[in-house]
């Protein structure tokens, strides 16, 4: 038991500090703001910004699709 518990352990750990997404090399943001998390989907991808917004890419393109600002009220 002690030797199947260290091995999902051992699984666990590995699975976390693998790869992360696929960034892209560069993607401008605008000034002063910086990249507090990343998600990417079919085609898309997306940036939450220090400055309470989500920035949508285009894949392919890298061209900003869409901004949304985040409320907070």
């Amino acid at each position: 038991m002690i030797g199947g518990l260290l091995l999902v352990v051992g699984l666990l750990v590995t699975r976390f500090y693998g790869q992360g997404p696929d960034v892209p090399e560069s993607i401008t943001l605008p000034d002063g703001q910086s990249a507090t998390a990343f998600t990417k989907g079919d085609g898309w991808y997306a940036v939450v910004t220090d400055g309470q917004q989500i920035l949508i890419f285009d894949a392919l393109t890298g061209q900003l699709k869409q901004t949304i600002t985040i409320s907070t009220d």
